[in-house]
């Protein structure tokens, strides 16, 4: 099944070019089915971006997915325009009535401030409250994810000596976990971090469930059954030149960054990386899906309910 995107939407046209089934507003409507609703708060700073990459993953499996394309009220971002905001996006607060199979909450710029100097913490506050009752499964990426675990269970992020920078290896904790089927025991996952969140932290809370650490970059992948969110530390949705377009840019603002590494083939930045993460992020994404999809009631209202 497709996904059924706004029809004018940027994401939209690179999409179809790749291949991908996008389906129209209108032949949505005429199919006699209902949706899987999931809503995506991007925080992230090159908006399209980030919505193309995760609308990718998600439109890429056999169920009909309605995407709505949520923003914070309380802030305002200064490098997307207000046209592309006012077209695509809602406010949290003109959905906050609604009831979600699945919410994505991206990572955003902020992780060297403290949680509470965020401008929009306050409101974020609220919608990880809100999730608890109108989310049937939550995945929270990179800074989101850290964001989560501290608003729910009150662990610390910790700064980094240096920036965790490239695509690392990674090893699978959990090889019965239905998010992780159809993993290989080891594979590779693009990490961009200035903090990190400790294992020390994460045992002092019961139920929460490491599945996928590196020896070098750390914890990953962490659930939380209990609040039904899923906490995903690095970024498996990045595209082969995600991190290639981090460094330049880093470089052009006078940025001591090392280039980014097991990234570019010999430590070149002139040469092009090869995307080795591809099919873990289709698998990952898909397994969530499909796990949502098991358990979420036909009647949204009863989200949060049963």
């Amino acid at each position: 099944m497709p996904i059924k995107i706004p029809d004018n939407l940027p994401a939209r046209l690179e999409l179809e070019r790749e291949g991908m089934n996008v389906m129209s507003e209108a032949n949505a409507i005429r199919q006699d089915i209902r949706p899987m609703k999931i809503g995506l708060l991007n925080l992230m700073p090159q908006k399209q971006k980030t919505e193309t990459q995760l609308a990718r993953l998600i439109g890429a499996t056999p169920l009909q997915i309605e995407l709505t394309l949520v923003t914070t009220g309380s802030y305002v971002p200064s490098n997307v325009s207000a046209h592309h905001l006012s077209t695509f996006y809602r406010a949290w607060e003109e959905v906050r009535e609604e009831k979600f199979d699945g919410f994505i909450i991206t990572g955003a710029p902020e992780e060297t401030l403290p949680f509470d100097k965020v401008k929009y913490w306050s409101e974020l506050e609220q919608i990880l409250d809100w999730t608890q009752s109108n989310v049937q499964s939550c995945l929270d990426i990179c800074w989101g994810a850290q964001a989560a675990m501290y608003h729910l269970h009150g662990i610390p992020k910790h700064e980094l000596p240096s920036k965790m920078f490239g695509v690392f290896p990674h090893r699978v904790v959990n090889r019965t976990s239905s998010l992780l089927r159809g993993f290989s025991d080891e594979l590779s996952i693009p990490v961009s971090r200035h903090t990190e969140t400790r294992l020390e932290d994460i045992a002092k809370v019961p139920g929460l469930e490491v599945l996928i650490e590196s020896d070098e970059a750390g914890l990953c992948v962490i659930n939380d059954a209990a609040h039904r969110h899923i906490y995903m530390l690095n970024h498996l949705e990045y595209d082969a030149w995600t991190l290639r377009d981090e460094y330049q840019r880093d470089i052009d603002e006078g940025l001591k960054t090392e280039p980014p590494r097991y990234y570019f083939p010999q430590n070149d930045p002139g040469r092009d990386p090869a995307n080795t993460w591809r099919s873990h992020a289709h698998l990952f994404i898909g397994n969530w899906i499909n796990d949502m999809y098991q358990s979420t009631p036909f009647d949204l209202d009863l989200i949060g309910t049963v």
